[in-house]
Order: structure tokens, then C-alpha cells, then sequence
């Protein structure tokens, strides 16, 4: 390896810089999204309801449990990075 395939030492203590920085308020801010209040009325009023549903159609307890709980994941996961996205364009 030469000393032309390595990168040059200042560009990698700026870009470690720059992510040290922005690091600490891009987990706040996705804690917020996730633990909020708001978030878990929804995420509770999503699973009654999801859970109705499914109990209506004639599952079990145990399958409407199983499928809700991975109905919310998706959920979750689906949210998180909407919100994420739509708030690092604001």
C-alpha cells in the first residue's frame, strides 16, 4: 500500500468531527419519535384495533397476539424511519 491509497489524516479527523457532533441529537431526536407520548396513544389505538380485527375474523387469542405483535413492529419500524426522514428535511 502507498501513500496514495491512504486517506489523508485531516479529511478523516473532519469527518470524525463532524459525526461526534451530530451523533448525540440524531439519537435524541429518534427517542423522541419513538417514546413520545403521542407515539404510544397511536401505537395503542393501532393495536386494539388490529387486534379486533383479527379476533373478529375468528383467530385465537394466541394468533391475534402473535400477529399483533408483529403488525407493531412493522408498525414501528415503518414510522420510525418516515418521521425520521421527514424531520431531517424540516
Amino acid at each position: 500500500m502507498n501513500e496514495h491509497d491512504m486517506p489523508d489524516p485531516e479529511k478523516i479527523k473532519e469527518i470524525l468531527d463532524v459525526v461526534s457532533e451530530k451523533i448525540p441529537g440524531l439519537l435524541k431526536e429518534l427517542s423522541g419519535l419513538l417514546y413520545s407520548p403521542k407515539s404510544a396513544k397511536q401505537y395503542a389505538e393501532a393495536a386494539a384495533t388490529f387486534y379486533k380485527e383479527l379476533k373478529g375474523a375468528g383467530m385465537t387469542d394466541e394468533q391475534a397476539f402473535e400477529l399483533t405483535s408483529q403488525y407493531l413492529s412493522t408498525l414501528n419500524l415503518g414510522k420510525m424511519m418516515g418521521n425520521f426522514g421527514q424531520h431531517r428535511h424540516d
